[in-house]
């Protein structure tokens, strides 16, 4: 494989602290109440296991997967906007998913919200199932709230 080739594949690596700008710059054109820059930086600090998906030299996806007492949370997964429904985001989970069974995790949890038919479709197809419903979990549009689905994935 030439290095031109390596550029145009895309791959997961670990999220390091010259990429939290372009991580805070997708979370920003995706969510209306984004995480600050501050929140990324101390999940790195915290030692979370902080993955991106780099093609072109260039952050196309990120995720954040925390682990403690045999159990993951997924805690953020985001697709830039130009980049989705490219299969980025089942890379990001996939290599969650080998990060936890690696590490003996034997559940890994998320919340997603319902009206993100995208996502939870994908977390479905990866096996994830929908074990409960936290209400007013999200903040939404006009000071509303919106409950999250909570899935889990038996390793």
């Amino acid at each position: 494989m030439s290095v031109a080739d390596d550029l145009l594949t895309p791959t997961v690596r670990p999220m390091r602290h010259e990429d939290v700008e372009q991580v805070a710059q997708i979370e920003n054109q995706s969510y209306q109440f984004p995480w600050s820059i501050g929140i990324f930086r101390d999940c790195l600090l915290a030692g979370y296991q902080c993955l991106t998906v780099v093609q072109q030299g260039e952050v196309r996806a990120y995720g954040i997967l925390s682990m403690a007492a045999g159990e993951a949370h997924v805690l953020n997964v985001c697709v830039a906007p130009a980049f989705r429904r490219q299969g980025y985001g089942v890379m990001l989970l996939n290599e969650m998913i080998r990060i936890s069974r690696d590490a003996r995790i034997r559940r890994i949890f998320l919340e997603v919200r319902p009206s993100n038919l995208a996502a939870t479709s994908m977390y479905h197809a990866l096996g994830f199932t929908t074990i409960g419903r936290r209400s007013n979990y999200y903040k939404a549009d006009n000071n509303g709230r919106e409950d999250a689905l909570v899935l889990s994935l038996t390793l």
